[in-house]
């Protein structure tokens, strides 16, 4: 312990050289420093994966609208910063004053440790600044929304990215995450969802589905006979890019997720859970994939790395590696198929939002209540053993309340909001808009100007 206390202060004096000189460098303010550092750099990474989303989504839709797509990214994390700081942190984070259902301090965060003793409690375990760690929760209010996005893709209007966007970050997200992690009514039964599999995903992939079902599908998606066609993205190198991206930045989404650095490698091991999960993810989805087609299918296997890691979120802290692996490959195999059943149901979602946020976030916040250790438990603070090990069927119904209660709660929510902004100004663009493409019809260019030219020399022939 000394020897790493030692390395430690070697490595913060070399980064925060005044840290070396000051009077008050006592192991627990170079902890501080050190918790800081990590936290800050982990929502970095969390932030960083929204370019992943960009690569993902553009490379997985057409040409026609890749700049729309990939830009709409920037726009809609804007909009979640700012709405996020007055109102989603509060809401998420905030003392409830006993009610369970949402924060009712905090708004407009400052930054002061004083607003942070005053309204933050349910934060207080952690020694990073509120700063830092508002940061890190608006990175995950980011994804969560940025994933909802998925079930507008190349047909919902650019306005309805302001107001559902506005809403979701300000009113749905924030409660069912105070809910879990703000000290709500599933935190005290003990709801184990340590990063977010139902907070982030199943809240974002519920919000996509309503979306795509009150959208309808795309043009020329199924024929009279309600058979689907295919319509593949324009560039899988970009979607490939982009999952790498995504998988990187979860190195930061569950370590992180535990508001420190110093606790005896425990964030490393949630490290090494997150990234088993996802390897099996996506070998067991394309051997599937190749076992059904004939052929080994690259978008099945990116789902399958995606899938793997939003079930693993959840359970990152409280399961064995052989379990991660496994969890990670059950969600792999699921997801593949939920997508085909999804298409031949008639539902277009163009990037399988629901079935690989979704459903993996159904798995993932589950598997608590069959893998989680006694052990893990205890050191994680969070609920008990799962059915595996001795816990019986008591986690395991926690956890079910935990998912059919958010689901219902963002879905109801979601069908309301949407439906009034269908009714009022409309979700979709016209059917000659959605035949131009997006990036023409929304912004007057294309992401790509050789599109346009081709385009503007096929129209004058």
């Amino acid at each position: 312990m000394v020897k790493k206390l030692l390395m430690a202060t070697g490595i913060m004096s070399l980064l925060f050289p005044t840290l070396a000189f000051a009077d008050d460098a006592t192991p627990a303010a170079l902890q501080t420093a050190i918790d800081s550092v990590w936290i800050l750099l982990a929502a970095v990474l969390v932030i960083f994966m929204q370019a992943g989303f960009a690569l993902l989504e553009a490379g997985s839709t057409r040409m026609k609208n890749a700049g729309h797509v990939a830009g709409k990214t920037i726009l809609t994390f804007g909009i979640c910063a700012i709405v996020f700081w007055a109102f989603g942190f509060a809401f998420a984070f905030g003392d409830d004053g006993g009610n369970g259902f949402m924060g009712l301090h905090g708004f407009f965060v400052d930054g002061t440790a004083a607003q942070e003793q005053a309204a933050f409690s349910s934060l207080s375990f952690s020694d990073v600044p509120i700063s830092i760690k508002f940061l890190f929760q608006l990175a995950f209010a980011g994804v969560s929304l940025a994933i909802a996005w998925g079930g507008f893709a190349e047909r919902g209007k650019l306005p309805v990215y302001f107001i559902f966007g506005i809403l979701f970050t300000a009113i749905i997200y924030p409660i069912v995450a105070h809910w879990v992690w703000g000290g709500g009514w599933l935190a005290k039964i003990g709801m184990q969802d340590y990063a977010g599999s139902t907070v982030v995903h199943l809240q974002g992939a519920t919000a996509a589905l309503v979306a795509t079902i009150l959208l309808k599908p795309r043009i020329g998606k199924f024929n009279k006979d309600k058979t689907p066609n295919m319509i593949p993205g324009h560039n899988q190198v970009l979607s490939v890019l982009g999952v790498i991206i995504l998988w990187i930045g979860w190195f930061g989404f569950n370590p992180g997720s535990g508001l420190g650095a110093l606790n005896d490698g425990y964030f490393g091991y949630i490290a090494m859970t997150t990234n088993m999960a996802a390897a099996a993810g996506g070998v067991a989805a394309i051997i599937v994939s190749w076992m059904y087609f004939g052929k080994a299918d690259v978008p099945a296997m990116l789902n399958g790395v995606l899938a793997a890691l939003v079930a693993i979120t959840a359970s990152c802290a409280f399961v064995e590696v052989w379990a991660a692996a496994v969890i990670g490959a059950i969600a792999g195999i699921i997801t593949f198929f939920t997508s085909q059943w999804f298409e031949k149901m008639g539902v277009d979602d163009p990037v399988y939002a629901f079935s690989v946020h979704g459903i993996a976030g159904v798995i993932g916040t589950l598997s608590t209540g069959f893998f989680a250790t006694p052990e893990l438990a205890e050191r994680a603070a969070v609920g008990g053993a799962g059915l595996f090990y001795g816990g019986g069927l008591h986690q395991l119904g926690v956890q079910a309340l935990g998912v059919v209660g958010a689901f219902a709660f963002v879905l109801v929510l979601s069908f309301i909001i949407l439906g009034i902004i269908k009714a009022t100004i409309g979700l979709r663009v016209s059917e000659e808009e959605e035949i131009i493409g997006l990036d023409l019809s929304e912004h007057g260019t294309y992401g790509y100007p050789e599109h346009l030219k081709k385009a503007s020399h096929t129209t004058s022939a």
